[in-house]
């Protein structure tokens, strides 16, 4: 039996996207919503500064996750296959919050642009459904075999 420390909210699973960046943060979670795909996570130690809350690098780096395999899903629909990909151009987070051990931790991104070159996306990020930070990203949209 879980504990409520330990409970998944509904529709999230295990993020199937691993990262040696990520793997010290295991178990991620992961839905689509409306193309998106929304990151979660149970914060636990592993996430913590020395103040005992979330760290803003993982807030960033969840963000940026979402948001760059938001973008591309959104691409890869419009083409019909799986051949882009992007890398961040541009990152900013506006921290509103704090978020404790224990709290669920959700990324929730919006593809604002998909575009050939360029895709731009901003998500919301959540503590327990509490608003803890806002993000906006820009990504380099490429083709799969390009090597620049």
């Amino acid at each position: 039996m879980t504990t409520p420390a330990e409970q998944v909210p509904d529709g999230f699973a295990p993020h199937t996207r691993k990262s040696p960046l990520t793997d010290p943060w295991e178990p991620l979670y992961a839905k689509v919503v409306d193309g998106a795909l929304v990151l979660g996570v149970r914060v636990r130690q592993a996430h913590c500064n020395a103040r005992g809350f979330a760290h803003g690098g993982l807030i960033s780096a969840l963000a940026d996750n979402a948001m760059g395999h938001s973008v591309i899903a959104t691409i890869r629909q419009k083409q019909g296959h799986g051949a882009a990909n992007a890398v961040t151009v541009s990152l900013t987070l506006d921290f509103l919050g704090t978020v404790q051990i224990g709290q669920w931790l959700e990324i929730a991104p919006r593809v604002l642009k998909a575009g050939s070159n360029l895709g731009f996306a901003d998500c919301l990020v959540l503590a327990d459904g509490q608003p803890v930070a806002r993000g906006n990203a820009t990504f380099r949209v490429y083709s799969a075999t390009s090597r620049d």
